[in-house]
Formats: structure tokens, sequence, C-alpha cells
């Protein structure tokens, strides 16, 4: 496979195939996951991730110059990653890349759809065959080669445009969830426990929150409000507005009487990373002359800062999108109710048994479970293996069920594939670091980039104003909020 890829792709690109392929590879992964103390659902969720690390590290690298003129010198000038002005070296190499990686995703979740147990057959598409999976999608990135130019014109402007917005609404969905989730979680743990460890763990967190907000703000108001930058003292003001808004509104006592745990710890989270997201905004700002973004005069050349920069992305995105994309439905048995395995589908547990055969110690708790008669727990407590020997692997966290919605799980990766593309591009505007475009590619640093951030925080603290005013608003449609 490498000696194919080095034909059409980056010399280097095909060691790189062959290490992935075989680092991947059934046996290698079966090593990993026994050697990883970590629970098999996590494991599937860590190489799916650093797949999507891979892609996006590549994708990256053909944004440069020296990338697009070796693939041009390779391929005898087949292919032309750079526009007619010069101006968008490897953009559409990048965005080949991220489509690749879409579409595999997106196959994987249409063969995976209506698979509710990890005993299916089609589960070991997930959770297995890593060799396979991992050939596929470098295929897939070296056809994306060969796609004309003009259909990633129409994928940037338009797909994934979408897809990369729609992966930031949900983000934004996610982070309002896990503030509430966080909040109820120390409350809870607190009114269980004896000591005052989860209130000083709540308490502690909140005034943190808060504190890092105030500093975060006051930085942006001392470097990046200089005479005639009133479009940040316009973003640091009403953000500073929008977070005293949705603090005050946490703790009204009409909202308490509604929620009676929403309060301070809550809105914290969402200050905080509102505020975060208005200072990535300002200080990505591109370099015009206004002297508005102090930054932009210092970074030009420093490499190293780009690379940990750009490492700091693609890391913080696989991780959020693995973790987000097991949110979309947990199986049955995570909230109480076990499904029946579909023995039509499924690999059978024990082969050949005896149809007059006393039930197996495994059936009867599942039996009992199913009845009612015993707790979902039970079920862990089971250590037969498949074959009655005793073997139990404790860290088979899907044994008696998916732990999470494996197409959705791919759904949302192929969305992040679009988003990281889009920023990667920054958001289609194409533009040099320096006259001879030599220089590797900030991330983020335009004006379209620079108005998802602010954006995103407005929708953020409306998101989260709605989650409190909801079951006041719509009493009827919350009586169990």
């Amino acid at each position: 496979m490498g000696a194919v890829l080095s034909c059409v792709a980056l010399p280097a690109l095909g060691g790189l195939g062959s290490i992935l392929a075989s680092c991947f590879s059934a046996a290698a992964c079966s090593l990993a996951c026994r050697s990883c103390n970590c629970n098999n659902s996590i494991a599937t969720r860590v190489g799916y991730a650093l797949i999507m690390l891979m892609n996006s590290l590549l994708a990256w690298v053909l944004l440069s110059d020296w990338a697009s003129k070796q693939l041009e010198s390779i391929t005898h000038g087949y292919l032309k990653l750079n526009c007619e002005d010069k101006s968008c070296y490897g953009a559409f190499g990048a965005q080949r890349v991220g489509f690749a990686l879409a579409l595999f995703h997106f196959i994987l979740g249409a063969l995976l759809i209506g698979v509710h147990d990890s005993r299916s057959k089609r589960a070991a598409i997930q959770n297995g065959w890593w060799g396979p999976k991992v050939l596929i999608w470098i295929a897939l990135v070296v056809a994306s080669f060969f796609i004309p130019t003009g259909f990633f014109v129409l994928y940037g402007n338009y797909v994934a445009l979408i897809g990369a917005s729609i992966f930031i609404l949900f983000g934004l969905i996610l982070l309002v969830d896990f503030a509430h989730t966080w909040s109820e979680t120390c409350m809870e743990k607190w009114e269980q426990s004896d000591t005052n460890k989860w209130q000083f763990i709540l308490v502690g967190s909140t005034l943190i929150m808060y504190l890092v907000s105030v500093i975060l703000t006051g930085i942006m108001y001392g470097y990046f409000t200089s005479s005639g930058c009133n479009m940040n003292i316009f973003w640091i003001t009403f953000n500073l507005m929008l977070a005293i808004f949705v603090t005050v509104i946490g703790i009204l006592p009409v909202v308490q009487e509604a929620n009676p745990r929403s309060g301070l710890a809550q809105s914290s989270m969402v200050v905080i990373y509102c505020a975060y997201l208005v200072l990535s905004a300002v200080a990505n700002e591109p370099d015009e002359g206004t002297g508005c973004n102090p930054l932009s005069k210092t970074r030009g050349s420093r490499t190293t800062s780009v690379i940990m920069g750009a490492l700091f992305t693609f890391l913080a995105v696989a991780y959020s999108t693995s973790r987000a994309a097991t949110q979309g439905g947990k199986a049955t048995v995570n909230n109480g109710d076990y499904a029946p395995l579909n023995t039509d589908s499924a690999v059978p547990l024990v082969n050949n048994q005896p149809s007059g055969t006393s039930m197996r110690r495994s059936d009867a708790l599942l039996a009992a479970v199913e009845s009612g008669a015993l707790p979902i727990s039970a079920l862990d407590d089971d250590e037969d293996d498949d074959n009655g020997e005793g073997e139990y692997d404790a860290k088979d966290d899907e044994k008696n069920g998916c732990q999470y919605n494996y197409t959705f799980f791919h759904l949302v990766f192929a969305l992040a594939a679009m988003y990281i593309s889009m920023v990667l591009t920054n958001w289609n505007t194409f533009k040099e670091i320096d006259g001879n475009g030599n220089n590797l590619i900030l991330i983020g640093q335009s004006w379209p980039a620079v108005w998802v951030k602010v954006v995103s925080s407005w929708i953020c603290y409306g998101l989260y104003a709605f989650s409190l005013l909801a079951p006041v608003l719509f009493p009827d449609r919350f009586l169990d909020y």
C-alpha cells in the first residue's frame, strides 16, 4: 500500500501509510486494547480520534506551498492544488482530505444503522477490523485527489460550510447540557456525602471560573481596545453584559422555583467559555495596521508556536468530538431496560448448545433483569464467558449493550471533519502568511473565523438562557426537568 500511495501523494506518505496499516492491524490493535487500561468502548473512541488527528495533520501539511509543489511534481502537473491567483495554496488539498474522512465516517455510519448490541455481527465493524478500516481511509484520501477540483469548490462553499455550522451548534448545545449535568451531579453527591468535599468542589470551581472570566475580560480591555478599535470594545462589552445577564437569570426566584438546581455553577461554566471565545476572536484578528491585535505583529515567523497551536486545535477537536459523539443515545440497558439480543443478527454466545439443556447462569440473570426481579447492575456480576470457562473481561463495558449510538457517533465525526476543513481554510478565506507562501498556515486568522467565534458566543448565551427560562415559560413540558 505504501508503494501505491507514494506514486500519487507525498513521498513521505508511503511510509506513513505502511506504518499506520501495520500499527492498526487486527493483531496490533488487539494487543493495544489488552495493554490499555481502559474500557473497550473508550479504546474504540481513541482509535477513531487518532485517525482524525492524523487526517487533520495531513490536511494542515498539504496547505503549505512545499506540499503543493511536491504533489504537482509527482503527478507531472495533474494535481494543481493552488488557485490561479496563487492565494489559496493547498486549500483544495485540505478540502480533499477532509472530504475523504467525512465520507469514511458516513460509510461506516450507514453500515451500522440499527446496531444496538455489541454482540451483533455488524458491531465488529465499529470495534474491530482496524487494519481494513485504516486501509480504506487511506484509499479514500488517495482517491480524493483524482476528483475534479470543481467538485470541491461546491463542497467547500456549501456542504462543508453547512456541516461545520451544524457541528458548532451541536457542540454549543452539549456545552450547555454539560454545565447543567456538572452542577446537578455535584449537588447530588453533596447531598449523599457525609463530608463537605463536594461542596468545596462546586463552590470552588464556580469561584475559579468566574475569577478567570474576569481576568480574561481585563486582558481583552487592556490589550485589544486601543484607539479606533470600536468593534473590539463592542464585542468585549457586549460579552460582559451577556455574562451578567445570564448570571442574574440563573439566580432569579422564579427560575429557582422551576429548577432548584440551577444557579451560579452552570452560569460560570458558560461565562468562562464565552469569554474564551471572544478572547480567541480578538487575538486572531488579521493584521491590517490598526493596532487592534498586538499579537499579530509577534507571531509571523514563529514556527514552533504555529505548530503547537495547530496540534492543540486538532487534539481539542478530536477529544471533544469523541466525547460528543457518544451523547446521541445510549443503549436501553443504561436507561434501566435491557434490550434483548436479536438472535437473527448476532454472534451466538454458545455454539451448538442443545435445546434441552438447562439455562446458563448468564441467561438466568438476563431473564431476571428483564422481569424486574434483579437490577441492571446484576449483569455486571456475571463472570461466565461464552464458553462457560469462568473467564471474565472486566474491560468489556459493552457486553450487555452498546454504550452509545454507533451511527450517530460517525455522523458527528463526519461533521467534525467538515469543521476542520473550514478551520484550516479559514472558512474559505485563503491568504498566504507572506508573499512567498512558504510559512506554515496559521489557523483561524481571518475575519470569517473571527465572526464565527463571536457569533458562537452569542448563540451559547442564548441557548443557556433558554434552558433556564424554558421551564418557566413552558411549565407543562418540563414537569420532570
